[in-house]
């Protein structure tokens, strides 16, 4: 039962930092990359698409994504889905490509992003702390049920807290990896 516990408190634990590594992505940086783009949803027979599904993205230059729909006929809806993503960025839209040139970030904008950088993980350091949370009330039931020993109890805690120390390390080295991304001049 314990065993069954810890694997779904790693679990648990590993889709918080998952999550918030994604998030991360979508945060810009001085240099262009795609993650900044590819899960824009775009208008698409109807169904909201993710623009990684319905074109080409490339970035031939530091500071230049190019998006070649599939179908000409999208270039004008990706357009408009980009300019609605309140991303700050500005597409030029030739009718066969569309090129999003990434402007350097000011300083007013890098501390924005820092700010929300560190509430990003700060929901992830509450989510892994939530599973820690659920993870103990389940032990310390456990053992009110004289499923396990005082000290099984006791270990497996502690067990808990040495992963929720682990996983809360990783968020705090991925936020300060980001930071100095976003600070990079």
């Amino acid at each position: 039962m314990i065993n069954e516990l810890f694997k779904d408190v790693d679990h648990h634990m590993k889709m918080s930092i998952e999550h918030v590594k994604h998030e991360m992505t979508g945060l810009r940086s001085s240099r262009a990359s795609v993650t900044l783009v590819e899960n824009i949803r775009v208008p698409y027979y109807g169904n909201p698409t993710p623009l990684n599904q319905m074109a080409n993205l490339s970035v031939p230059e530091p500071r230049l994504i190019v998006i070649q729909p599939w179908e000409r006929s999208l270039a004008g809806e990706i357009e408009k889905a980009i300019m609605s993503a309140d991303l700050g960025l500005n597409p030029t839209n030739d009718g066969v490509t569309i090129r999003i040139p990434i402007p350097p970030l000011t300083d007013e904008r890098r501390k924005e992003l820092i700010r929300h950088l560190h509430n990003l993980a700060e929901d992830a350091r509450i989510g892994v702390r939530n599973v820690r949370r659920d993870a103990n009330d389940q032990i310390k039931k456990a053992e009110k049920e004289h499923e396990i020993s005082e000290d099984n109890q006791k270990r497996a805690i502690s067990n808990v807290q040495e992963m929720t120390d682990k996983y809360i390390k990783e968020i705090d080295d991925a936020v300060k990896a980001k930071e100095e991304d976003i600070m990079t001049v």
